[in-house]
């Protein structure tokens, strides 16, 4: 067999074709399809959580008084306006009597006639007693005829009977005015309880009907949270909880409150949980009723138990579990998960053991084939 020397030019030749070679198998393991992954490791831990449950609510009051007229008129006058504070039975505005007044002084003059009349039928009636009485004594000494002592007692029946309508006819015509003068009272708009005025529906000079609304009173001390939270999260919800409070128009300062009482009837349509929530101390200036807020109600802590973050587990091919790494290798291991908090840590029930290393972030979506580089934070990632 003959063999052909090299020359120094095909030396060179298969030296860049080897160097070349290594290059792109070098470039095919470190950053090709072949290259290892590069991820973040967390480690299982035995611990407790305290789980939490977030809502959104609506600012509503407890006690809110709707003050208006009980028989239809004109709205006369009102004498407070929109934010205003008001004390209970204070005046805030009066309807238009019309007649009323009138009709009050008509009547007042009719009992003022029956009771004059009464006075002189009360004064016939004591004569004919005492014509009654005197005709008696005649009558023992046959001094009269037994005609004229029944003549005698016949007036005296009259007298009592017209005394008895007159007192008849004065109690109904009491009674009329007693009537005039609820209805004269009721046309006086006043606050049943201390608050202050947030609506004001009807101007003076308008018509309004009965039971119509013209003006509507909160009590401050009464404004609650309308909470709702999802049914599955809510084991545990009760009275007494604390709670923070923030409202939409004051997204920075967190209001410390706690859960007066849970409803006993759930929304079925929404798969919710209704709530009331408090303030501990109300804030000032008050909300506007029907603005919203975000609830957090710190739940009690659960018994100690292993837990992940939540960001580690993945659902793949309708199974739930986390990438536990074992030999610099992925393996995927279905988990039985409980409850978790808001800081993202999520109880383990089955699947692994403590101090279990797993895959908490990954550059890329993982195969049980990817080899792994470990590192201490994903290019990009935030701090």
């Amino acid at each position: 067999m003959q063999v052909f020397p090299l020359g120094k030019r095909t030396i060179s030749v298969i030296v860049v074709i080897v160097a070349l070679v290594l290059l792109l198998i070098y470039v095919v393991l470190r950053t090709g399809p072949f290259a290892p992954v590069n991820v973040t490791l967390t480690q299982v831990k035995y611990q407790s959580i305290q789980p939490s449950l977030f809502g959104v609510a609506t600012v509503e009051a407890r006690y809110n008084y709707k003050i208006g007229p009980t028989a239809a008129g004109r709205l006369k006058n009102l004498k407070v306006d929109i934010g205003d504070n008001v004390q209970a039975e204070q005046l805030l505005g009066e309807m238009d009597p019309v007649d009323l007044e009138d009709r009050l002084l008509a009547q007042r003059a009719i009992i003022q006639k029956i009771t004059a009349q009464q006075q002189d039928t009360q004064i016939r009636q004591n004569f004919a007693q005492q014509q009654v009485n005197r005709y008696q004594q005649l009558a023992k000494i046959n001094a009269t005829s037994q005609e004229s002592l029944a003549i005698k007692q016949q007036e005296l029946d009259l007298a009592t009977a017209a005394l008895s309508a007159m007192q008849q006819e004065l109690n109904k015509a009491r009674a009329d005015l007693n009537t005039l003068q609820a209805q004269r009272d009721n046309l006086n708009l006043v606050a049943t309880a201390a608050g202050v005025v947030t609506a004001r529906y009807a101007e003076p000079g308008s018509t309004v009907v009965a039971g119509q609304t013209v003006l509507e009173i909160v009590d401050p001390n009464s404004i609650w949270m309308n909470a709702r939270f999802d049914q599955s999260s809510a084991i545990g919800l009760a009275a007494d909880l604390p709670a923070q409070i923030h409202l939409r128009s004051r997204q920075n300062n967190a209001l410390a409150g706690h859960v007066l009482w849970v409803e006993p009837r759930a929304d079925a349509i929404t798969e919710e949980i209704l709530a009331k929530v408090v303030f501990n101390q109300p804030p000032t200036p008050l909300p506007p009723l029907g603005e919203l807020a975000e609830v957090t109600i710190s739940l009690a802590p659960l018994a100690r138990s292993l837990t992940i973050p939540n960001a580690a587990v993945h659902r793949i091919d309708n199974q739930v579990g986390v990438w536990k790494v074992a030999a610099e290798k992925p393996q995927f291991v279905e988990v039985q998960l409980g409850r978790s908090n808001l800081a993202g840590d999520v109880q383990v029930l089955a699947g692994l053991s403590e101090n279990d290393q797993v895959v908490l972030y990954s550059e890329k979506p993982l195969h049980a084939k990817n080899r792994l580089r470990v590192v201490k934070q994903l290019a990009g990632a935030a701090k």
